[in-house]
């Protein structure tokens, strides 16, 4: 028989340096992410904290930080932005309901979860867009979710600077963001 975990377990889990979360009940444990992963972490988190803040368009965050999408599923992502109408989600436990976007940084050790359960995931409890990035193909893939599916609207590759929902005015620079 199953065991379906959830916040009430989630919360006396250890502070070891794993990142823990809840995929719909079942822990999910990952180790700390890499240097390079944290690089360009902090490069797109300092790009879109500025950006965000300046228009006053809401709040970034970054790991680790609770997404409580439901009892049995709370998630940390890499880079969580909230639009402004969605700021009263944010509690003492961290945020609470499905924020606006969520970037994950993938790894040798995330790459099946944040690709397939977590694309599920996301999708099921409602983000509007999600965002995957690729540092070692140096690549980010934006998924905007349409009835229920997300669809591809936009692939960062190669040289050429591009913007991708919600943020249509930010530029994303590829050399700004690898190096």
């Amino acid at each position: 028989m199953r065991t379906i975990l959830t916040y009430k377990d989630y919360e006396v889990l250890p502070a070891d340096g794993r990142r823990y979360e809840l995929h719909e009940g079942e822990l999910s444990v990952t180790p700390a992410p890499s240097p390079k992963h944290q690089e360009v972490s902090l490069n797109l988190v300092f790009l879109l904290h500025h950006y965000v803040k300046t228009r006053g368009l809401g709040r970034v965050f970054y790991a680790p930080i609770d997404c409580i999408l439901s009892d049995n599923t709370i998630v940390q992502p890499d880079i969580v932005y909230l639009e402004t109408k969605r700021l009263p989600t944010i509690t003492s436990r961290g945020i609470e309901g499905p924020p606006t976007l969520v970037i994950e940084i993938v790894s040798p050790s995330t790459i099946q979860i944040d690709r397939r359960v977590k694309f599920q995931l996301y999708a099921r409890h409602e983000v509007p867009y999600y965002w995957i990035v690729d540092p070692d193909g140096r690549s980010i893939e934006a998924y905007t979710l349409t009835e229920g599916t997300y669809q591809l609207t936009g692939r960062l590759e190669g040289l050429e600077p591009v913007s991708f929902p919600p943020f249509p005015d930010l530029v994303l620079a590829p050399a700004s963001l690898w190096s």
